[in-house]
């Protein structure tokens, strides 16, 4: 049975009554517009499914009503303003616990190397130095990309907080993949809840956790090997000459170069 007192997020909601224009983004987005209530694992939820099917409006949705700038970071010093702002975040509310975290973070891969320079320009200001204490000492920009998450995992993270992350495998190789499990499992252990936007077939693996599928029929939660994303992977490494001698003899009727 689930400890639901680990959570710091119970659920979300999306008030439709309150969406002006459905043929908005992110409105129009097949898993947006049925959105209703959904349900968070008190560990771990991931978010999966094709480009553009809303896993990542969601989670940057849910990161804005947490305090967090859409450019990622943290909640005491998050990236710049960005120019967009979504009408979503507005409309969602977040079913909270009275636990509060002391720690928290948002990841979003396409825009890591700005939190990068921003750090940067942080140690670099008159008593702001040594916030690069807790990613490895040395600029994010002097570590591949890589080590410098992996940093960022194994000495900024502390525990007891919410972390959410958007396709984090982007900076990592599939041994560094499943050193993050390790250090997710760790995190786990020590009073944190993740949200997790992803791609990948090893991180998703994560035993217990909760997956839900977004797709043009909406959100639905699956099992892990349920998803497109295993099933495609497993398919490929049974056999992925006689997989890929498909996919190119496609492409050859086609007429594709």
């Amino acid at each position: 049975m689930l400890r639901m007192t680990r959570h710091f997020l119970h659920s979300l909601t999306l008030d439709h009554e309150a969406v002006a224009d459905w043929e908005q983004h992110p409105f129009a987005v097949p898993a947006i517009r049925t959105l209703r209530k959904l349900e968070l694992h008190p560990k771990v939820t991931f978010f999966v499914g094709e480009n553009g099917s809303g896993k990542s409006t969601l989670l940057e949705a849910i990161a804005e009503k947490l305090g967090f700038r859409a450019g990622g970071g943290s909640r005491v010093a998050s990236l710049f303003n960005h120019e967009y702002t979504s009408p979503l975040p507005p409309l969602l509310t977040l079913t909270r616990t009275s636990n509060r975290p002391m720690d928290g973070f948002f990841l979003r891969a396409e825009s890591f190397y700005n939190w990068a320079t921003e750090l940067d320009e942080l140690e670099a200001t008159p008593h702001c130095g040594g916030v690069l204490q807790s990613y490895g000492g040395k600029s994010l920009h002097a570590q591949s990309h890589g080590e410098s998450f992996l940093n960022l995992l194994t000495q900024r993270i502390d525990g007891h907080g919410i972390y959410l992350f958007d396709e984090p495998e982007a900076a990592l190789s599939p041994q560094r993949q499943l050193s993050m499990l390790v250090r997710l499992h760790d995190l786990v252990d020590e009073f944190s809840q993740f949200i997790i936007a992803t791609h990948s077939p090893l991180i998703m693996a994560y035993p217990d956790a909760w997956i839900y599928q977004f797709s043009a029929d909406g959100i639905q939660r699956v099992a892990y090997e349920d998803t497109e994303h295993f099933q495609i992977t497993r398919s490929f490494m049974r056999d992925h000459k006689v997989m890929l001698k498909r996919l190119l003899r496609r492409e050859d009727e086609l007429g594709l170069e």
